[in-house]
């Protein structure tokens, strides 16, 4: 029996009290489904996500995140949760005074984990992202590509339940697009990691199953077969 981790009925988000970014919406996203969600600009894409991750409350109806109720959460279940989340944003927020491997292993910092947990979970995962030789550099030392490889590679760092991406490729050049898409589909085929990702275009090559909904100006999320 599939696990679900995350679960929707009539979700309602928005920003004030008249204008709903998301109307209505009911789904459930099942442990190891790596998830596709488009829309035009403004739709709320984003906007869903930040729910997902407790950003933004849900005004009306449901919302469960890995057995988590988000409309009642209190802060240290919220804390505690994110810890188990992986975040990928699409302006990379990465600490620019700190080196490329006390980027990736902030996660396993914050958690306590030993220096020598931490020098080889960064090692292992700087060869995924093809950094390795990039350790000791500084993010502004990279390019685009690859700051952003090394966000992939600290959203993986506590092999997460649940990674959440924003645009993660919106900006970047193929070579880097596709070392991303490798590592997200690996991690949920052998990891079972869910993925959610927020794209304006979902790759043609992509090689594992999927699923895809969709956004439309209203706020209105359905499934696309």
């Amino acid at each position: 029996m599939s696990e679900n981790v995350i679960t929707a009925k009539n979700l309602t988000l928005a920003y004030d009290t008249t204008d709903k970014i998301i109307n209505n919406a009911s789904f459930t996203i099942q442990k190891g489904d790596f998830v596709f969600i488009t829309g035009p600009s403004g739709s709320g894409k984003s906007t869903l996500l930040k729910a997902f991750y407790g950003n933004l409350k849900p005004q009306e109806g449901e919302l469960n995140i890995g057995g988590l109720d988000m409309m009642n959460i209190i802060k240290h279940k919220l804390q505690e949760l994110r810890t188990h989340l992986g975040i990928v944003f699409q302006d990379y927020k990465l600490i620019n005074e700190w080196t490329v491997e006390k980027n990736v292993v902030l996660p396993l910092w914050i958690a306590g984990y030993t220096a020598d947990v931490q020098s080889s979970q960064a090692k292992r995962l700087l060869h995924h992202v093809k950094l390795t030789g990039k350790e000791e550099k500084y993010p502004l030392e990279l390019s685009g590509g690859e700051q952003q490889r090394v966000g992939v590679a600290r959203a993986m760092a506590k092999n997460p339940f649940l990674i959440l991406a924003d645009e993660p490729t919106g900006n970047l050049d193929e070579y880097s697009s596709n070392v991303i898409w490798d590592l997200m589909e690996n991690a949920c085929q052998q990891l079972d990691t869910t993925i959610v990702v927020v794209t304006h275009r979902i790759p043609m090559m992509f090689n594992i199953p999927y699923r895809h909904f969709s956004i439309d100006a209203g706020g209105n999320v359905r499934e696309v077969h």
